[in-house]
C-alpha cells in the first residue's frame, strides 16, 4: 500500500460535511485496511450528520459498506488481498457477559463504524479482522453493501416466529421494509401488505412481492380483517408505531425496527387492544447473533448472491463522494425522491 492520503467525507459538526483529503490509516495488529467498494446511506445517517452529530467529531460516517482487503495488519491470517467482504457495523467488545453468550447487540462496551469509529464514506477504512464477512463468489459489491438492512429485516422477523401461511403487514417501504417483504415471501406468508405514504415506495413494494401496497391506516385495516399475524414497523414515526400495534391481530406479534426522534404514545384503543388480544410487542436493534455476525448476515449473503433477494431495484442514486454533502441536504429536506442511496468512493 503506497497511497498515503485519501478522499473522505468528514463531518466536522452537524451540517458541516467536507469532502477533503485525509491520511490513510494503517491497520494495527488484528486489523485490515479495506478499499471501500460501496457504502449505503442508512436513515440514521441523516439526523446524525445534519443535526445530532457523532459521539466523536470530526468523524467519517457511513456504516453500510463492503470493500476489498487491501492490507493485512500484524498477525492477521486466513485473508488475502482482494477478498471482497461485507462489514457488520457493530464492533463488539467480545468480553462482557452479553457478548460471551452471543447477544452482541446488547454489548456493554461496543464501538460502531460511522458514529464512534471512522466509517466508510471514504476510499479506505480500517476494520478489526473479526468484523469481516467474506462474500460468496459472484456477488455484486453493491449488494454486499446492502447486507446490513437485509439482515436487520431478517433479525426482526425471526423474533416473531414468522412461518408459512402468516399474514404480514410491513409499515414503511424503505430498504428494510422492502427486504422484509421479500423475507416474508420466502417464508411462505399468505398475504404481505405494505403501508407507506409514498406511491413511489409502494410501487417498489409491489416489485418486491407485496400482495397489496397501500397509503392509509384505513386501507391496511380493511385488508387485515381482525388484524395481521405479523407486523413489522420500520418507519420510526410516532403515528406508525401506534398504527403497527393497532393493526396486529389476536396473539400476533409486532416488531419495531424504526428509530423515532420524538416521543411515542399509544392511544387508549391501541393499548386496550394489545392487552386484550395478548399481542406481543418486540424491540429489534441491529441484526446480530452467534457466531458473530450471525445467521442473519450469512443467510442474507447467500440469498443476495443467489438472486433470491432482489436489491438493485431499490437503488435510486449511485454517486461519488463529491456529491455527498449536497445529497445529505436533499435527504434531510426530502426535496428529492430516494430509496437506497449508494456512494462508490473508488469508482472510476
Amino acid at each position: 500500500m503506497t497511497q498515503t492520503t485519501m478522499t473522505a467525507a468528514v463531518m466536522h459538526a452537524p451540517g458541516d460535511i467536507r469532502v477533503e483529503q485525509v491520511p490513510v490509516a494503517s491497520p494495527g495488529a488484528g486489523e485490515v485496511l479495506l478499499k471501500v467498494a460501496a457504502c449505503g446511506v442508512c436513515g440514521s445517517d441523516i439526523p446524525r450528520m445534519l443535526r445530532n452529530g457523532g459521539y466523536v467529531m470530526p468523524i467519517i460516517c457511513g456504516h453500510e459498506f463492503s470493500g476489498w482487503v487491501e492490507q493485512l495488519g500484524e498477525g492477521v491470517t486466513g485473508w488475502e488481498v482482494g477478498d471482497l467482504v461485507s462489514v457488520p457495523p457493530l464492533i463488539p467488545c467480545r468480553r462482557c457477559d452479553f457478548c460471551l453468550r452471543g447477544d452482541f447487540g446488547l454489548c456493554e462496551d461496543y464501538d460502531y463504524f460511522g458514529s464512534r469509529n471512522d466509517g466508510a464514506y471514504a476510499e479506505f477504512v480500517v476494520s478489526p479482522v473479526g468484523n469481516l464477512l467474506k462474500m460468496p463468489a459472484g456477488i455484486d459489491p453493491r449488494a454486499a453493501a446492502m447486507l446490513d438492512p437485509a439482515a436487520i429485516a431478517l433479525h426482526a422477523l425471526w423474533k416473531t416466529g414468522l412461518r408459512t401461511g402468516h399474514r404480514v403487514l410491513v409499515v414503511g417501504a424503505g430498504p428494510i421494509g422492502l427486504f422484509a417483504v421479500q423475507w416474508a415471501k420466502l417464508a411462505g406468508a399468505s398475504q404481505i401488505v405494505t403501508i407507506d405514504l409514498s406511491e413511489e415506495k409502494s410501487a417498489m413494494a409491489r416489485e418486491a412481492g407485496a400482495t397489496d401496497a397501500v397509503q392509509t391506516h384505513a386501507e391496511a385495516q380493511a385488508l387485515g380483517g381482525a388484524g395481521y399475524d405479523i407486523v413489522l414497523e420500520s418507519a420510526g414515526v410516532a403515528v406508525t408505531a401506534d398504527m403497527a400495534a393497532n393493526l396486529t391481530g389476536p396473539l400476533g406479534h409486532a416488531v419495531f425496527v424504526g428509530i423515532p426522534h420524538a416521543p411515542v404514545e399509544l392511544s387508549k384503543e391501541t393499548w386496550n387492544r394489545f392487552m386484550r388480544l395478548e399481542i406481543t410487542l418486540h424491540g429489534s436493534w441491529n441484526s446480530f447473533s452467534a457466531p458473530f455476525p450471525g445467521a442473519e448476515w450469512r443467510t442474507a449473503a447467500d440469498k443476495l448472491a443467489s438472486g433470491e433477494l432482489k436489491w438493485e431495484f431499490m437503488i435510486t442514486h449511485e454517486l461519488p463522494l463529491s456529491a455527498l454533502p449536497e445529497m445529505m441536504t436533499k435527504l434531510g429536506d426530502r426535496s428529492e425522491f430516494s430509496s437506497k442511496v449508494i456512494f462508490v468512493p473508488n469508482a472510476g
